[in-house]
């Protein structure tokens, strides 16, 4: 956890440091980092024999808590709007 922390500390300081330079391809960098990130993670998941034995019961859940998030947020944003409404109501 330490490790994860001094290099985030580290990456924002040299951030901090070069902010003035223009870095030009740091954004095509990142990106290729990220997909050979995830394509590392793949390789480790498929692997893993628990996980790929577990899969089917894993992706339910994760479908189940997926559509409990955008179901919740879809009636707090309703439950916000008509809250909105109706005090624009009572102001006008």
């Amino acid at each position: 956890m330490f490790t994860v922390i001094g290099f985030m500390l580290g990456g924002m300081c040299i951030g901090f440091l070069l902010r003035k330079r223009n870095i030009t391809r740091i954004n095509q960098i990142i990106t290729l980092l990220i997909w050979l990130l995830l394509f590392l993670l793949g390789i480790e998941v498929g692997e893993n024999r628990r996980i790929i034995q577990g899969l089917a019961t894993l992706g339910m859940e994760a479908l189940t808590i997926t559509l409990a998030a955008v179901l919740g947020s879809c009636l707090a944003a309703k439950a916000l709007w008509t809250w909105l409404g109706k005090k624009k109501k009572e102001n006008s």
